[in-house]
């Protein structure tokens, strides 16, 4: 289907809110003085912050054309492919994050290394930073998809501009300029998503004569309104299928291994913090978010009924999205729309470009490196190899252009790509008798037989639930349990003939030391009485070492002790810990409501002379 969209004002409202986001973002290039600054935020931010930026994080531009798809050929049960995180989440909260976080790990590959040894670091490396690079990618064609039309121009000359704009921001912010820009982008996109299915509803109203919500519903079939998928078919878009590609490899993979939502939580001031952000957005945002991907597709099968000659049955599958806009829209309206789908793009390809950074440093930059890097050094390092990054997804462009739909290439990349990385991750956390030797033969010879599978579909055959084998297509869906289950065969078989790790060197690693992690973190027992968290003035002690120095009475009223651990922040909440800082209680003194601070701790709170922090022991 070939077609234009959009008017001088909404080719103006798009660029507007380019130049907004990059302004935006580049602000708070200031607080990014480390590479821990870089790419976790100085982990400060409170839940609130944190459940925004998942959100955002979560719902690329991918999302909007992906869901929207598979909601104007499926009505409702699109959502069945978007709700699989309640599945996992609560594995995630308990078992994953204390390990990530408590542990100090800097990357997921650094997890495999301390679980196994480094081949297993460098083999996970190589796969994480493909699946990263690679998901950068698809968000590029999809927006590019969408705005090539608008402006008319080439399809590539659009990934290079984006890539281009994207790139300004984040040069100089790292995670911090991540999210916050996710703070704005993440409410944009969901209000946008809302706004959309409004004028939908409203626009099928004024067709028919009636309330837009009987409108809507009197025009999608019995089918449409189903909640979920048939079991196995169709072959593109059954319930094992959906379940098995979107929901273990897709959700497990972006949870447990996407490093840019690690990176999310490992932003988060404390675990508690990050759980109550995992929470929110599992019970909360995500059905919203369900809603908000999806509507246009919807709307656009009502409109269908309503009014055939605007939406043909044969409409490419990855121009529903921007077709039903900009039929159910005013001028500037659906330029804002398709801003927002620019904030989708631009929230989920941050995230990745910024964690695809943060593992070429931490695991293949320092562990390389001869000589001991400045954080100077580090830093120019990791904002040049963020450039790197979207080169690269840039060049793979066409290869997922290629796909039928932005569907279809998502689906066949995450089936393709996570299963060695998901069995690798949850053996190793959930079995102390997964070997060193067992996670490198499922990582290459898992990747043999899953490779095999692509090229002779019918030893998925066996494992197909019924599944229709499409010609030329093989078994799209259904292929990531055959990936999984020859993955995670091979882990089970060799960790069996293989002698096991030591039960010292698992400490911290899986499930079974979850109550020990604190202890680990602070390097002692960890102090879990609960006091107060009071307010206090601050004075600058230039020659203090890097500790904070409350009185006594304080000290008392937070039920603390010297080196235990402390979090102190602006008092105003609504920073969200922006101007914070982590650090150990130093001596006492007498002055009670004032704490005495470092230079450094100046520097990276960059606290503002007159004002209150807040203090709150951690452990």
């Amino acid at each position: 289907m070939n077609f234009e969209v959009g008017t001088q004002l909404d080719k103006i409202v798009i660029l507007v809110y380019f130049a907004i986001v990059m302004g935006f973002g580049a602000y708070f290039g200031k607080y990014s003085k480390t590479t821990t600054d870089y790419f976790f935020g100085g982990r400060r931010f409170a839940w609130w912050l944190i459940t925004i930026s998942i959100v955002a994080t979560g719902v690329g531009s991918h999302s909007f054309v992906k869901y929207s798809t598979k909601a104007y050929q499926y009505g409702l049960s699109s959502t069945m492919t978007y709700l699989n995180d309640w599945f996992f989440m609560p594995l995630f909260m308990f078992g994953w994050l204390p390990i990530i976080y408590y542990t100090k790990v800097r990357s997921i590959p650094e997890y495999f290394e301390r679980r196994f040894n480094s081949t297993a670091r460098y083999l996970a490396t190589m796969m994480i930073l493909l699946y990263m690079i690679g998901y950068i990618a698809i968000q590029f064609l999809t927006l590019a998809t969408a705005l090539y039309r608008i402006y008319a121009i080439p399809l590539m000359l659009t990934v290079v501009l984006i890539a281009i704009a994207t790139t300004i921001y984040m040069h100089f912010g790292g995670q911090t300029s991540v999210i916050f820009t996710d703070l704005f982008q993440g409410f944009i996109l969901i209000f946008a998503g809302l706004l959309l299915f409004f004028l939908g509803i409203q626009f099928l109203g004024n067709q028919v004569g009636i309330n837009g919500l009987s409108a809507f519903w009197m025009n999608l079939s019995p089918l449409q309104k189903l909640p979920l998928a048939h079991f196995n078919h169709p072959p593109d878009f059954n319930f094992v299928g959906i379940f098995w590609q979107d929901g273990v490899a897709g959700s497990v993979g972006f949870l447990f291994l996407n490093q840019g939502l690690i990176m999310r939580f490992m932003a988060a001031k404390s675990v508690n913090e990050g759980r109550k952000a995992a929470a929110v957005n599992v019970l909360l945002v995500l059905p919203i978010s369900a809603i908000v991907v999806s509507n246009a597709g919807w709307i656009g099968r009502a409109i269908t009924n309503v009014a055939p000659e605007m939406l043909p049955l044969e409409m490419a599958a990855n121009d529903v999205f921007v077709a039903v806009t900009n039929i159910v829209s005013s001028p500037g309206v659906f330029g804002f729309i398709i801003a927002a789908l620019c904030a989708a793009l631009m929230s989920t390809a941050d995230t990745l470009v910024n964690a695809s950074s943060a593992v070429i440093v931490n695991d293949i930059y320092r562990p390389l490196s001869k000589n001991v890097k400045s954080e100077k050094q580090e830093l120019k390092f990791a904002r040049w190899t963020s450039i790197g990054v979207k080169v690269i997804a840039v060049l793979l462009v066409p290869f997922f252009n290629s796909f039928d739909s932005i569907y279809e290439a998502h689906g066949w990349f995450h089936s393709t790509f996570t299963p060695p990385l998901v069995v690798g991750v949850f053996l190793g956390i959930f079995w102390k008798r997964f070997t060193s030797q067992a996670v490198i033969a499922t990582f290459l010879g898992g990747a043999f037989l899953m490779i095999l599978g692509q090229f002779y579909p019918e030893l998925i055959s066996p494992f197909s639930h019924g599944i229709e084998l499409r010609p030329g297509r093989g078994y799209s869906y259904i292929g990531a349990l055959y990936n999984i289950i020859v993955c995670a065969g091979v882990g089970v078989i060799v960790s069996l003939f293989t002698k096991s790790d030591s039960s010292k060197k698992l400490i911290g690693l899986t499930v079974y030391d979850v109550h020990k992690l604190k202890s680990i973190f602070k390097g002692s027992d960890a102090n879990e009485e609960e006091g107060e968290t009071p307010v206090v003035s601050w004075k600058l002690d230039p020659k203090s070492a890097d500790v904070l120095k409350f009185s006594i009475n304080d000290m008392k009223l937070m039920k603390a002790n010297p080196g235990d651990l402390v979090y102190i922040q602006d008092s105003r909440w609504w920073l969200g810990g922006l101007k914070s800082a982590h650090s150990k209680y130093g001596k006492p003194h007498n002055e009670d409501g004032v704490v005495y601070i470092s230079s450094s701790h100046l520097e990276h709170g960059q606290f503002v002379e007159g004002l209150t922090l807040r203090a709150e022991k951690e452990m």
